[in-house]
């Protein structure tokens, strides 16, 4: 893949196995806290891989002992001497990285191996599935800093993962939510052995590689799409030009021919 030539500084790129790219936040000694630069960088190298063909997974991960410790506040000490139009840029800004991050056409797997606060709460939302080391934990921390938890998605992602009761609890409090209150709630799927969480994340990223580029692909626009719209109708017609356009592939004529000479698929994604 040509994108993983690119150098970054706040974060690195890897291809640990054929389409599985590995992200790994790379501020360990800043528990991977999130700088304007972050920002930049993750925009770019979320864009650049979604241009990827052969991309079909992103694991997304903390480098250290941390997933995301959220915004730096080393650097917040300019926020508040900011004017409305440019605190709404810097805003935009960070929002811009995270529905990058959201908008890659394949599945993105947040591996959480440690805390994932304020914005690094928002990050681990934009992913599809969050797998939780049992170091894991995650909280809401804007109002104990005096902002609101309606911050780079958060809100909304928040809302429809554990439902609004629950939701309001964590925005209110700002308190800790630790890895098996995550697993309960919905706010992870699933809990790692210790030392286990990357593996975990592979395997199931493995798992998602064996089938069909497009139909995953599709899958992922089929539910994004249809938490949005506001009828049943509306999500019918979507999944009916999805199911449309993939009878129109080579993958589901050799899923068919697989099956019946029981044998794997092999699919190509055309």
């Amino acid at each position: 893949m040509k994108s993983l030539d690119r150098q970054f500084e706040t974060l690195t790129l890897e291809e640990v196995t054929p389409g599985v790219v590995v992200m790994t936040l790379n501020r360990p000694d800043r528990y991977n806290a999130m700088t304007n630069q972050m920002f930049d960088e993750l925009e770019r190298a979320a864009l650049d891989l979604d241009q990827e063909d052969d991309l079909r997974v992103i694991v997304m991960t903390g480098a250290g002992a941390a997933f995301c410790g959220g915004y730096d506040l080393a650097d917040a000490d300019h926020l508040a001497d900011l004017g409305a139009v440019e605190m709404l840029n810097q805003q935009e800004r960070a929002a811009r990285a995270l529905q990058a991050i959201r908008a890659v056409r394949v599945p993105v797997i947040a591996a959480i191996n440690g805390a994932a606060a304020g914005g690094g709460l928002a990050l681990a939302l934009q992913a599809d599935i969050r797998l939780a080391a049992p170091e894991a934990k995650f909280n809401a921390a804007f109002v104990r800093i005096g902002l609101t938890a309606g911050d780079l998605g958060t809100s909304w992602l928040l809302t429809r993962l554990v439902g609004p009761a629950v939701a309001s609890d964590i925005a209110f409090t700002g308190r800790m939510i630790h890895a098996e209150e995550a697993v309960r709630i919905g706010l992870a799927n699933d809990l790692s052995a210790p030392g286990e969480l990357m593996d975990d994340a592979l395997a199931l990223a493995r798992r998602i590689v064996d089938n069909s580029p497009g139909g995953v692909q599709l899958s992922k626009r089929a539910l994004h799409a249809n938490m949005e719209v506001g009828s049943y109708a509306a999500a019918i017609e979507l999944e009916n030009r999805g199911q449309a356009l993939l009878t129109r592939s080579s993958d589901m004529p050799e899923a068919l021919a697989a099956f019946k000479e029981k044998r794997r698929p092999v699919f190509k994604g055309e």
